[in-house]
């Protein structure tokens, strides 16, 4: 019975789906994430949500704010605060580049996809990216829309 519980739990993958429509992904990154008892019991439990989630450096380290993690049911008074900034654990070397490539206009760093990995250990996959203009977010939508076509076609 505990090995399908924490199964379960490893399918937990929370998406920024508003993400790829509002920007162009340039980079890749797999991190850490510093999270009470609580707030893990919570993620594992699949309420957390990446809705207007951002990052952001402050003295050399790098913060996720606005992620809304929801309160665990079972918690006591020690529950968590629900939309906390939280502290990501990269490498140095990921750090600095990251924070050099933000410092250029335009870039931005965007959660994309919260999960569980094998060990059980929550991890953040952040991306660099650039905002898209209008017209790339229409040439988006015509793009999803055709590949929508194409599919209904070879269905029948």
């Amino acid at each position: 019975m505990g090995k399908e519980k924490s199964s379960a739990s490893r399918n937990i993958k929370i998406k920024n789906k508003r993400a790829s429509f509002e920007y162009e992904f340039i980079d890749q990154y797999t991190a850490g994430i510093v999270l009470t008892g609580t707030e893990i019991k919570s993620i594992r439990a699949g309420k957390a949500s990446l809705v207007d989630t951002y990052c952001y450096f402050i003295n050399k380290e790098l913060w996720v704010k606005n992620m809304y993690v929801a309160h665990y049911l079972q918690g006591s008074f020690a529950n968590h605060i629900e939309r906390r900034e939280r502290k990501l654990l990269l490498n140095r070397k990921e750090l600095r580049s990251l924070e050099s490539e933000c410092k250029n206009p335009g870039f931005t760093i965007v959660p994309t996809l919260l999960f569980i990995d094998d060990n059980g250990r929550a991890k953040l996959q952040i991306v660099l990216a650039r905002g898209k203009k209008q017209y790339d977010k229409r040439q988006s939508l015509k793009a999803k829309e055709d590949r929508r076509e194409i599919d209904r076609m070879f269905r029948k």
